[in-house]
């Protein structure tokens, strides 16, 4: 354990080293610099704390006795809060770090998810107006009241890396400013390092703790994040997308648009939107349109963007989705407007390549139809292993192994008092040491469908009580399109696309059968 201190400070060290000598301001990197003791030493405090409390409280307790899953439970919530307390004292990465643990619903212990999940979204960092003002003397050359005929020194929302602005151009136009936190770049590489120490040396003491995954996806999308132009770049390609990939729902989804000559890699100007955050249900209500159209278009959208495009949007949590009546639109759904859905904070994107694509969307479409069989082939193919395939499956649904097999309809709906979902809670409890190792497999591509998956299970729960029915069917028919695609590209000669488009058929009346008539069967033999 001190091994890794030594070699997480040394590296810290260097890194703060080399910043300095490298630094167009020496001196105010080495006073970002000075952030490293005290960070390492609240870090090596805070690691050393949960480990001891960990062993002290489950020492000579008969494992699964009722004692020692109390004594457990009462340590996760423990050790949660100091988590949660070093995030917020650290800032910058951390508080990504803690935003990461509260969209993992099911990947770590419930206690950390819900710790997480009831803070880190409302008690964000805010940078004070002179920060700001340095930010943009540095990038843009002038300062805010400058740039822009009116810049609203409060700002509208804060989150882990920036906040948001309200403003308004020389031109008349209402926009939306978001600005970087003030060194938050600089300070990044330490805050990697330090959170690098605390995991490994969690890792150290308990071996079948090994998140070491997520430290390394932060350091790998840490910097993209950090970086507003690549933000800019990929909601230009996200809506592209669609307009090219989905324009069967293409005019229900919309980008705010990015003023380019009024942003940099730490300021992105963006038009202003006027809309419901996408789990204000009474807001949604009051413009007309009914939840459960919004949850059936987010579910479509993303779909699409999984099986389809292949390059998905990994932050879909409520504050990145708004909502609001399609403009222009006289059309209505017995007396409800339909809704647009506005795609906001574009930095975390991951691109699946073609056979993860079609891997994926093959064990979507397995789980949907229940196909045992396949459920494992897929799940090997994806790195689940021949050992851990029913745990992959259960972490992807939600659902014990028993409900994802069984045939019958809705075997994989979850409503707001689903028993499934305490069930599964407690085998997250139970095989942690068997989920670190399947976390430890998988592709950190696939780790983040897992927490996207997460955060829409997340939204649909606020907007219709659970994962209905109807999310699954889009599931299956986006990933069954995709999967057919992919065949009429490979199936060049006639009679291989007519068995193509036969298979389409018979699949398209599985699915109608499967979604549409038997519900109602079931309903009525009841």
């Amino acid at each position: 354990m001190w091994r890794r201190a030594v070699t997480a400070l040394a590296l810290g060290t260097g890194a703060g080293g080399a910043a300095i000598a490298t630094s167009d301001d020496p001196a105010k990197t080495l006073k970002i610099c000075t952030h490293l003791p005290p960070r390492l030493f609240r870090d090596s405090v805070a690691a050393a704390t949960i480990a001891f409390d960990y062993q002290y409280s489950l020492l000579g307790l008969e494992p699964d006795s009722e004692a020692w899953h109390k004594a457990k439970h009462e340590t996760h919530l423990r050790s949660a809060n100091r988590l949660q307390e070093l995030c917020f004292r650290n800032g910058g990465i951390y508080i990504k770090l803690g935003q990461h643990i509260a969209q993992l619903e099911y990947v770590v212990p419930a206690e950390y998810v819900q710790t997480m999940r009831a803070s880190m979204l409302k008690r964000c960092p805010v940078s004070s107006l002179e920060e700001v003002r340095g930010v943009f003397k540095k990038d843009i050359g002038e300062l805010p009241e400058k740039v822009f005929a009116e810049f609203d020194p409060v700002p509208i929302a804060s989150a882990s890396l920036a906040q948001v602005h309200a403003a308004t151009t020389h031109d008349g136009k209402k926009v939306a400013v978001k600005v970087q936190h003030d060194h938050l770049t600089d300070t990044s590489v330490i805050d990697i390092a330090t959170v690098d120490l605390v995991v490994n040396a969690l890792h150290y003491v308990f071996p079948t703790f090994d998140y070491r995954w997520l430290v390394d996806e932060i350091r790998e999308s840490a910097p993209k994040e950090l970086d507003f132009l690549c933000e800019a770049q990929n909601s230009e390609r996200c809506l592209v997308n669609f307009r090219k990939l989905s324009p069967h729902i293409a005019n229900s989804i919309y980008i705010p648009k990015v003023y380019w000559n009024l942003s940099s890699s730490r300021i992105l100007t963006m038009e202003y939107m006027d809309a419901k955050e996408v789990t204000d249900v009474k807001g949604i209500k009051d413009t007309g349109i009914r939840p459960v159209d919004v949850s059936n278009l987010v579910n479509k959208a993303f779909a699409e963007m999984i099986f389809k495009h292949g390059f998905v949007h990994c932050d879909p949590h409520a504050a990145n989705m708004m909502i609001r009546p399609l403009p222009q639109d006289s059309k209505k759904w017995f007396g409800w407007k339909r809704p647009q859905l506005i795609l906001l904070d574009h930095g975390l994107y991951k691109e699946l390549d073609y056979s993860m694509r079609m891997n994926y969307a093959s064990l979507w479409k397995a789980l949907v139809l229940a196909d045992e069989k396949a459920i494992k082939e897929y799940s090997v193919r994806l790195g689940a292993g021949d050992d851990l395939y029913a745990l992959f499956a259960g972490v992807l649904t939600m659902k014990p192994w028993k409900s994802v097999i069984d045939p019958s309809v809705g075997h994989l709906v979850l409503d707001g008092n689903n028993t499934d979902r305490s069930e599964v809670q407690m085998y997250a409890s139970l095989y942690l040491p068997q989920i670190s190792e399947l976390l430890r497999r998988l592709p950190r591509k696939i780790l983040l469908m897992l927490k996207t998956n997460d955060c829409l299970r997340a939204v649909n729960h606020v907007l219709v009580g659970g994962s209905p029915l109807e999310s699954f069917e889009t599931i299956a028919r986006t990933s069954c399109e995709a999967l057919f695609e992919a065949k009429r590209m490979e199936r060049t000669f006639f009679l291989h696309r007519f068995i193509t488009w036969l298979e389409e058929v018979l699949m398209e009346l599985r699915l109608f059968i499967f979604f549409k008539i038997a519900p109602h069967y079931y309903l009525l033999s009841n």
